[in-house]
């Protein structure tokens, strides 16, 4: 063949060259002297071809015979040829179509058996969350029992503070009822107001009088140079006593009136704050309740919402069984089309005996296709059968989830409509106490207005005190002025009696001479006498009637702000109530705002578990219909399958055509499949390394994941711990409370006793008024006594120049009583500096119980900011503020009680003045008397000093207790703050290794899908190599059986196959590059 091909293509390249056809044209005529030679050598040579000839022409017949029979041969074998060809094609399209359906099927096994893991994943994912979501609802059942208690409770605590606002209401009426009282009360007073201004008009018209009078009386006394003016001068000097006695007693009511006056105002201011706090105290409780319709709204709000979204989740699992339902009718449809297709092979695979002697390795790679594609079915199904139960499971799951999420809507419809009941009866209720309030604003501004009545009036009675002190302050002045003139005046006397007594010793004779004007001056003397003591009587009876008015105006005024203060207490005591009311209002709207913002929470929660498990649903019905187009597109893929076999049944035909000049080709294409297994082996080991390493990045990811979750675990049991803590320190400050309660108790037996003592000074005290009342008859007999006496005294005066002896021992008697009197006020002072010192001792003991008033209120403000564990000693704390306020209650009575016996003690101290010489020894005996009671009031005062000290100590304690629990509680707040910043910190790491492992599985993914399509292309490759080495063996069979024929037959198909082998490398070149 070689040596055949090169001389033809010596041939062709010479055939057209100038200087061959120059030889060969000039050749011939080399040999033109031997023609005849070679003429008779060309006659023997066409002999022996003519021999040759006919032998040949007989060999050509003969040949022409088998020609004819091998064409005819040639045409059947190229028509069995053809047919086996069509079969071969339709056998590899069949091939190739199971080959890529095999792929098809195994991808979609793989992205099967990936969404089966994801599905496994997220239905375990569904379990954590469906036993979290039966926890949490758990939780919101027990948080909806919590607030229906705390519901409840609000509707008590509304029943108790409409029962106050209907008792505030009654107590404005009485307030209304005594503001009356003491308008009239201060109308009543103004009155007497002008009374004792006309009286005090009286008093300077009768002073203006009495001077008159002493100027006339200096007159005739300049005049009158007898012994009888004496008289008269004592009698002046009386009245002048009487007028400065009567004057300090209405001093004396003067002040009295003032402080009530003070103590009204003060009162009134307490009322006015305490009406503000409530003001303050209403607009607070509106707040809250307002506060409170919008959080039931809002709650109405989100209960509407998770309705909708229950009713989105059902249309999504009526969506995902329809899905469902129609993929199972295509997988059906496909296996069925399946099992014809194997029919249709099987049948074509026995047709015809000729084709099973060509095809038997066919038929043997056919079974064994078959085999894979019977066990790739069997796993197919068995996956399929699992795939099903599974989802069968996640279905009943659901379904389960759904029926425990329809009760859930059931019990939250109740409990809506229990809410929405509850929210009405709240709307009711604050549309009454909004109905409260207009009416207690109209009280307070009716109450304002006569508050600002009374405001005017008291300002108008304090300008007539100012006035009232104004003249007390002129008359003082005039007093001093007349007292400076009548002690001018006895000194005038004095000199005018020694001058008298010189003048009698001088002009006896004169003095003889004038007795008849000695006697008509003793007679006008006399006279003006008569006229004084009618005076003098008539200006002790108005003084004692406007005494006794006076002291009946103080009794009243004195009942009158007994009544005040009874009533000021008792609105002490009911703000202090509202006050601990309101605070417990308080305290049970945090709590329930609390719970509310922890149902808020928990919701929320549960819609973003209802969004994702929704999100999830979204997804599988979407991986649902994928699985369905993809059923649909393998049903489509059969009919492309078809089409993809009919087009390759052409290019067969085509490839066999060249495939009979194609063994050069073929050794290029062995020794390309050579390199292309090569790298095929590399990318494979590549592939493998990156696979491995991708499996170690898995497992570190995996091991990090466990490191994890062992943390997480750790801290699980950390918060355990704490939480045991917790129940550990709830139980101490349980019995701390215990303690603090039996501490209480002591408190209260302590304060019982205390109330006992009380009592018992109290009926000390009222011994004390008797005896005071006694002491009181005893004087006024006194003053009777005295007043008899005084008139014997005027009887005796008239005797007196007889009495001279006499008058002086009276003088003597009168110093040694002066003497008495001294000492009598010394003791008084004295005791007035003990009372001084009681008083001192009574304002630190109130500064005391201010102290322990305000430390009680700090106290009881720090309890308010604990937690509902302290609720009772909250409310012993306001039981003990309630028993101090009592004990200060009693310690102001105390003090009332010893203001009035002070000014008794000054009535008395006025009354001993009076009383000098008569009731010398009475007065020290009674004034032992008090000095007895007041030490023993002494004594009684340190007791109630330790007592409160020892009730000081107790509080401490207990303050003590409280803030170790505070202390305590801020602990294990900051204990659970630190644990939720710890598992968000967690969580956030779960997040960032669940979003680094979905990134992984994505890259892994990618490089599945590349070598996959590397596996495939390999497997093309062997394919075709395959396919190439059965042709090449065919093609060798056909040479070997085409090396009988002739040259030209031999050279016109090496030029057919060099041109179909040209043509087959470049196809495949074109192949490989696609």
């Amino acid at each position: 063949l070689l040596t055949l091909q090169r001389n033809v293509r010596t041939w062709i390249m010479l055939r057209t060259w100038e200087w061959f056809k120059l030889y060969g044209r000039v050749k011939p005529m080399l040999r033109a002297g031997k023609i005849t030679e070679e003429m008779e050598k060309l006659n023997e040579q066409i002999k022996a071809l003519e021999q040759n000839l006919q032998k040949e022409e007989g060999n050509r017949k003969d040949l022409e015979d088998q020609v004819k029979k091998l064409s005819d041969e040639k045409t059947a074998l190229f028509g069995t040829l053809e047919q086996e060809k069509a079969k071969l094609v339709e056998s590899e399209e069949r091939y190739n179509k199971l080959s890529a359906a095999k792929a098809d099927l195994e991808r979609q096994l793989n992205e099967l058996s990936e969404r089966i893991a994801e599905m496994e994943d997220r239905q375990g994912d569904m379990d954590r969350k469906r036993k979290k979501d039966e926890s949490e609802i758990n939780e919101l059942k027990r948080k909806n029992n919590e607030l229906e208690m705390s519901l409840r409770r609000a509707e008590t605590e509304k029943q108790a503070r409409e029962q106050n606002i209907r008792s505030l209401q009654d107590e404005m009426a009485n307030q209304d009822e005594s503001l009356a009282k003491t308008n009239k009360e201060k109308k009543h007073q103004e009155e007497m107001n002008r009374k004792l201004m006309e009286d005090l008009q009286a008093e300077e018209d009768k002073v203006n009088y009495l001077n008159k009078l002493k100027s006339k009386l200096e007159q005739q006394l300049d005049d009158v140079r007898s012994f009888e003016w004496k008289k008269q001068f004592e009698r002046d000097k009386r009245a002048r006593q009487d007028l400065e006695k009567a004057k300090r007693k209405v001093e004396g009511e003067l002040k009295v009136s003032m402080e009530n006056v003070d103590e009204i105002n003060k009162q009134k201011h307490d009322i006015e704050q305490n009406l503000k706090k409530k003001e303050a105290d209403l607009m607070m409780t509106s707040s809250k309740l307002e506060e409170e319709a919008a959080l039931v709204s809002k709650l109405q709000k989100q209960i509407k919402e998770l309705e909708t979204r229950i009713v989105e989740l059902e249309e999504d699992l009526e969506q995902e069984r329809q899905s469902r339902s129609k993929s199972d009718r295509n997988r059906s449809e496909l296996q069925r089309e399946l099992d014809e297709l194997g029919e249709r092979l099987e049948e074509q695979g026995g047709a015809t005996a000729a084709q099973i002697e060509l095809n038997k390795k066919r038929e043997a790679e056919m079974a064994k296709l078959k085999r894979d594609l019977e066990e790739m079915n069997m796993n197919n199904e068995m996956q399929i059968a699992s795939l099903r139960k599974k989802h069968n499971d996640a279905i009943a799951e659901l379904s389960d989830q759904l029926e425990q999420l329809q009760k859930m809507k059931a019990k939250s419809d109740k409990d809506r409509a229990q809410l929405l009941r509850d929210v009405e009866e709240a709307h009711s209720s604050a549309d009454s106490e909004c109905r409260a309030k207009q009416e207690f604003e109209k009280q307070a501004k009716l109450v304002e207005m006569q508050y600002s009545e009374l405001q005017a009036k008291s300002d108008e009675q304090v300008r007539l005190i100012n006035d009232l002190t104004s003249l007390k302050s002129r008359l003082t002045n005039e007093n001093g002025d007349m007292t400076r003139q009548i002690e001018d005046l006895e000194n005038q006397v004095g000199s005018n009696t020694n001058k008298k007594f010189e003048c009698e010793w001088i002009f006896d004779p004169e003095e003889i001479c004038s007795n008849s004007e000695r006697q008509t001056l003793a007679a006008q003397v006399k006279n003006l006498e008569h006229e004084n003591d009618n005076l003098r009587v008539h200006g002790d009876e108005e003084a004692e009637v406007d005494v006794e008015r006076t002291a009946n105006y103080a009794a009243s005024l004195e009942k009158k702000q007994k009544f005040f203060d009874r009533i000021v207490e008792e609105w002490k005591k009911k703000t202090d109530d509202l006050s601990a009311e309101l605070d417990a209002a308080q305290r049970d709207n945090r709590n329930l705002a609390t719970e509310l913002f922890k149902s808020k929470t928990a919701q929320d929660e549960l819609l973003e578990q209802i969004e994702s498990l929704r999100r999830e649903n979204k997804s599988l019905a979407m991986e649902i219909k994928d699985l369905t187009d993809q059923l649909t597109e393998g049903g489509r893929s059969v009919h492309e399958l078809q089409k993809m076999v009919r087009r390759l049944e052409a290019e067969k035909e085509e490839l066999q055509k060249a495939l009979d000049d194609a063994e050069a080709a073929l050794e290029a294409e062995e020794a390309k499949v050579l390199r292309a297994q090569v790298e095929v082996s590399q990318v494979r080991a590549e592939i493998e390394k990156r696979l491995q390493e991708k499996e170690e990045e898995f497992e570190n990811t995996r091991r990090n994941h466990q490191r994890a979750m062992e943390s997480m675990q750790a801290t699980l049991e950390v918060e355990i711990k704490a939480k045991n803590e917790a129940l550990r320190i709830k139980k101490k400050l349980e019995q701390d409370i215990n303690e603090l309660e039996i501490a209480l108790d002591h408190a209260n037996k302590a304060n019982a006793d205390a109330q006992k003592n009380i009592k018992r000074y109290q009926e000390q005290i009222r011994e004390l008024q008797l005896q005071i009342e006694d002491e009181q008859r005893q004087k006024e007999d006194l003053v009777e006594q005295l007043q008899g006496i005084q008139k014997r005294a005027a009887i005796l005066q008239a005797e007196k120049d007889e009495l001279a002896n006499q008058a002086e021992a009276a003088e003597r008697a009168r110093r040694s009583a002066e003497q008495d009197a001294i000492e009598l006020r010394e003791q008084v002072n004295d005791l007035t500096n003990q009372v001084t010192v009681i008083n001192n001792t009574r304002r630190k003991l109130e500064g005391e119980l201010q102290a322990v008033h305000i430390d009680l209120d700090d106290v009881q403000n720090q309890l308010k900011t604990t937690d509902e564990m302290l609720k009772s000693a909250s409310a012993d704390a306001a039981r003990l503020a309630e028993e101090l306020r009592q004990e200060q209650e009693h310690s102001l009575h105390v003090d009332r009680m010893r203001r009035a016996l002070e000014v008794q003690i000054k009535e008395m101290q006025v009354r001993l003045d009076e009383a000098e010489a008569a009731a010398l020894r009475g007065g020290k005996k009674i004034i032992a008397k008090l000095e007895e009671r007041i030490r023993s009031m002494e004594q009684e005062l340190d007791m109630e000093q330790r007592r409160g000290s020892d009730m000081e100590k107790e509080i401490k304690k207990g303050d003590r207790r409280i803030k170790e629990l505070e202390f305590q509680c801020e602990e294990d707040r900051k204990n659970s703050d630190r644990l939720t910043e710890l598992c968000d910190k967690l969580q956030v790491k779960i997040k960032i290794y669940k979003r680094q492992m979905e990134e992984a599985e994505e890259v892994a993914a990618v490089n599945m899908g590349k070598y996959r399509q590397l596996m495939t292309q390999v497997d093309d490759a062997n394919e075709r190599a395959d396919i190439a080495e059965n042709s090449l063996a065919k093609l060798r069979t056909k040479n070997r059986a085409s090396t009988m024929g002739p040259l030209g037959l031999s050279a016109s198909a090496s030029f057919i196959r060099v041109a179909s082998a040209s043509e087959f490398i470049s196809n495949n070149q074109q192949q490989q590059q696609q």
